[in-house]
């Protein structure tokens, strides 16, 4: 029979399993995952306004061309 590892988090390199944390540790960690999604939102964000800043950047130099 396979044994099923215990869910852990890992926070500044070092491994605590969920199960032993208290509900408040719980929450802090439910808290931080929320907002490393938000800010993986925000960084691809962030990469799609770069992507169109290039792309308005290169039209406005090929405008400036044909002057």
């Amino acid at each position: 029979m396979k044994k099923t590892k215990e869910p852990v988090i890992t926070i500044d390199e070092k491994e605590y399993a969920i199960a032993g944390l208290s509900e408040a540790a719980r929450a802090h960690i439910a808290n931080i995952q929320f907002v490393d999604v938000q800010i993986q939102q925000i960084n691809n964000e962030l990469a799609v306004c770069d992507t169109a800043r290039m792309a308005y950047t290169a039209a406005f130099s090929r405008e400036l061309a044909k002057a």
